[in-house]
């Protein structure tokens, strides 16, 4: 089964997508996509209902997400009933929503799971203590047949911490939050394919997909505290495409995918 993982969506990159999914699905034989949302509202502070459904309307299987999930008001009732929306598994358990939910494709069972890391990040349940668990209360080729992890935060050594404890355990761990694509995608030694940040989806020529001017200006005056706005010129797609075996759900290869304006340096081969 071949899994499509795209990076934080911000509002720029939405018209991209919906013109480049179907291509990128048929040319790449996709099965099920994974998209992190929380940045696509209007503003890039969290995610809408509209948002959420014109992103399942162009091809997006589930939507996960991290510390911004909250900031619409509306989310909270619509994550509700919105099984394919799903927020960090080790948020407080007073929040609404869940953390992880099993989906079906070609009679296949697909475990997705949202992760926050501590460092650097809202306040939640250690991330380890809760990833340990899970990883007990789903496993492949007994329960469900492929797991794939969002490992959403700041701290790189948290994200590839947490895809070692999942080696040989997940199809994959992929990490969102920082909007910078890392060159390290890889299978680790039991099978389990990684990434430290798959980056964003949305304008590169900009500050982490804000307005490059506005925080130039507030980083250099500390005391400005005009708000910022989420770039608008032409967007990138950033993300991975993961083939998994059918029988043991692990990984076979993963391969980083940049589609757009923004064009990674060449790398100089031995």
């Amino acid at each position: 089964m071949n899994f499509l993982v795209l990076g934080d969506i911000f509002p720029s990159s939405l018209n991209l997508l919906k013109k480049k999914l179907p291509i990128i699905k048929r040319k790449h034989k996709i099965d099920f996509i994974i998209a992190n949302g929380e940045n696509s509202a209007p503003d890039a502070l969290g995610i809408t209902k509209k948002a959420a459904k014109f992103l399942f309307k162009i091809g997006v299987d589930v939507i996960t997400s991290g510390d911004h999930i909250w900031d619409k008001k509306e989310i909270f009732k619509f994550i509700k009933y919105e099984n394919r929306l799903i927020r960090p598994a080790n948020m407080s358990k007073k929040m609404p929503g869940v953390g992880y939910n099993i989906f079906k494709k070609k009679n296949k069972k697909i475990c997705v799971i949202n992760l926050m890391t501590n460092k650097f990040m809202p306040k939640s349940q250690n991330v380890f203590k809760i990833a340990h668990s899970l990883s007990k209360k789903f496993k492949m080729t007994k329960n469900v047949d492929f797991i794939i992890i969002d490992i959403h935060g700041e701290y790189a050594a948290e994200k590839k911490s947490i895809g070692y404890l999942y080696d040989g355990k997940a199809t994959l761990v992929f990490g969102t939050h920082t909007h910078i694509p890392s060159a390290d995608s890889i299978v680790l030694p039991k099978g389990t394919a990684y990434q430290t940040d798959l980056g964003m989806c949305g304008d590169y020529n900009s500050v982490i997909g804000l307005n490059k001017n506005i925080f130039l200006k507030k980083m250099l005056n500390p005391k400005n505290t005009s708000s910022n706005s989420p770039a608008s010129g032409v967007s990138s797609i950033c993300g991975a495409i993961v083939s998994a075996k059918n029988v043991s759900g692990l990984a076979s290869n993963i391969k980083q995918i940049i589609i757009g304006n923004y064009t990674k340096a060449k790398t100089i081969k031995s």
